[in-house]
């Protein structure tokens, strides 16, 4: 099925800036195509699928990954602090352990976390050059941890010299330095980036709480590839970062002096070999981090993944189809000091079939052998239909599973009088439908996605209110029933629309509760503009009430800037306003966001 289709709602929500783009009123734009499908897939035909590249990254101005994640419609982010605070994702209201995270096809979930969930505070985006983004069940492609779905993160190739400085409110600084050379037989770069601000209180001023609580964020890392014929090729990449923030705990949160520091470094080998018709890669990727906490109660926990994977790609026909085999083993430590591990092995197909020209059905199988909690096979098919005037109907249904993290296998921090129940993998089912549309002339496109997600033997941190005993179990269920519109328009004259908006009804069918932390209702709208000289970015983003623990948070909507003035084609000044009017609002409850805030700076490309 090749056609031109922009973009399509399922390329883009308000994230992806259509800034981005340099147009003029009759261009094309070439089908955008993911591939953390494990086998390249057209994002319009791909429900949930959604791609933000490195020129929208830079176009809005984005440094944390939390800063552009929030604008993707299905997904909710929380920040225990606007600097360094816990920063975890939510996507279709599945908990953050139910978020997948790979950097490079290495997967950097926290083993020692007690749900497995990945924190965002401290990655910055300097070095990344694509997000994808897949909503709903990918058990099927990736295994444990991905019921809500995956995010992956792809770093840059660097071609000759990169410098970013810039500098703001709240005192605050940021550089950038990378260089590399890349030609069709290899390339090699490195990088490395540093963030530092006085910030604000992570417990809310409004309540009393001035004490200003800094972060720093230091990012460094390498990339290469070398082919060594037509038939063999290497790379690899190594990613570390070292974060130290200042915190506000407490019920309720207040100023405080506890402290945090976290480090963190992945990175993967790779060989790719055509052989027997197939292209076959051979990986070993790798995950390792340590954090800890300065307060009353210190602590410290490390953990570490490693996966080592076959995949073979391949065609036949009408046929694309992937199959392999990998092990992933993970550790991590638990309050008592001690570590354990954890560990999987898996076989995997995937295969997508062209009916016709308009007619693309793609399927997926997966078998998991877990170490300590048994076995599981998932499953996804999904198919795609083009329709006239410009419309693609697709669909998808998916299973997923999550095995009980490190802490939940050996109830850490747990007390009960008898014995522990025995814990089983979460499961999850999920359906989606959506309807995308894109004109003629490519100027305007947009899809709109309905969806259900079921979880089944969800495990809690259960309190039993008659024994006073804590331990988690399988007791809870969970339902959420969405919708997510997504559009954009070019609008002429160098300047685009891109709108997005979901609807999320997330509930605890266990006691009928709302899920805590997901707003019902959110939306953005980026109105971006591409010049001669001038580009830039205006950035409006909504969240309606929000259910958190102990009362509900309140609505908002705040606004962010961002613009560059290209001087000559190497130099470019750079300004953004964050918070454009001012807002005063929490992400979650108890914990503030910064005011108006400014920053300005230079860009260098050689």
């Amino acid at each position: 099925m090749k056609r031109s289709i922009l973009l399509s709602t399922a390329a883009l929500s308000a994230a992806f800036a259509a800034p981005a783009f340099a147009f003029d009123e009759a261009t094309q734009l070439d089908d955008v195509v993911i591939t953390a499908t494990r086998i390249s897939a057209i994002v319009a035909d791909t429900p949930g699928a959604r791609v933000i590249d490195g020129k929208t990254i830079e176009q809005r101005g984005a440094v944390f990954a939390a800063d552009i994640l929030s604008d993707v419609p299905g997904l909710s982010v929380t920040r225990t602090g606007a600097f360094g605070g816990l920063a975890q994702v939510r996507m279709r209201g599945a908990t953050p352990g139910k978020t997948l995270v790979l950097v490079d096809g290495a997967p950097v979930n926290d083993a020692a976390e007690p749900n497995g969930a990945y924190d965002f505070s401290g990655f910055e985006l300097g070095d990344i050059d694509r997000i994808e983004v897949l909503s709903g069940p990918q058990s099927s492609l990736w295994g444990s941890d991905a019921i809500g779905g995956v995010i992956s993160f792809t770093t840059k190739e660097i071609d000759g010299l990169r410098a970013e400085a810039e500098a703001g409110s709240y005192d605050t600084v940021r550089g950038r330095l990378a260089a590399g050379v890349a030609n069709e037989t290899y390339a090699v770069s490195a990088y490395v980036s540093h963030f530092d601000t006085d910030g604000i209180s992570a417990a809310d001023e409004a309540n009393g709480n001035p004490e200003a609580d800094g972060f720093t964020t230091t990012t460094a890392g390498v990339k290469g590839r070398y082919a060594v014929s037509d038939n063999v090729k290497f790379d690899g990449s190594a990613r570390w970062s070292k974060s130290d923030a200042d915190m506000d705990n407490g019920f309720p949160v207040s100023d405080n002096d506890d402290t945090s520091e976290s480090e963190q470094w992945s990175g993967f080998a790779r060989a790719s070999v055509e052989g027997f018709g197939l292209d076959h890669q051979f990986s070993v990727s790798t995950s390792d981090i340590e954090r800890q906490t300065f307060s009353a109660f210190p602590s410290t926990f490390k953990a570490d993944r490693q996966a080592y994977r076959w995949q073979a790609n391949g065609e036949a026909g009408a046929a694309t189809y992937a199959f392999g085999a990998e092990r992933e083993e993970s550790e991590g430590s638990i309050s008592t000091g001690d570590k354990v591990s954890l560990g999987t092995s898996s076989v995997f197909g995937t295969a997508r079939y062209e009916v016709s020209d308009a007619l693309s059905i793609t399927s997926g199988l997966r078998f998991d052998d877990t170490d300590d909690f048994g076995s599981k096979t998932t499953g996804r098919i999904s198919a795609a239909y083009e329709l006239t005037g410009g419309f693609i109907l697709s669909g998808a249904y998916g299973t997923g599973f999550k095995a009980p993290s490190v802490s939940q296998a050996v109830c850490d921090f747990c007390f009960s009088s008898t014995p522990y129940p025995t814990l089983k993998p979460e499961t999850a089912d999920s359906i989606e439908v959506a309807l995308g549309w894109a004109s003629a002339d490519g100027r305007f496109d947009g899809r709109a996605t309905l969806y259900r997600l079921n979880v089944e033997d969800q495990i809690i941190y259960f309190f039993n209110e008659d024994t006073f005993d804590i331990y988690y179990d399988n007791v809870d269920r969970t339902r959420s029933d969405g919708v997510e519109l997504e559009g954009r328009a070019l609008l002429g004259a160098g300047f685009d629309l891109t709108l997005a908006y979901a609807w999320t009804d997330a509930e605890d069918r266990s006691t009928g509760a709302r899920l805590l932390r997901v707003p019902e209702h959110a939306g953005s709208a980026t109105l971006g503009w591409t010049g001669d000289r001038i580009s830039g970015a205006l950035t409006v983003r909504a969240e309606g009430d929000q259910d958190d623990s102990g009362g509900v948070r309140d609505s908002f909507v705040t606004a962010n800037l961002n613009t560059a003035y290209q001087l000559t084609d190497q130099v470019a000044l750079t300004a953004r306003i964050e918070n454009l009017a001012d807002e005063r609002y929490q992400q979650v409850l108890g914990y503030g966001e910064p005011g108006r805030s400014a920053y300005v700076g230079v860009r260098l490309r050689y």
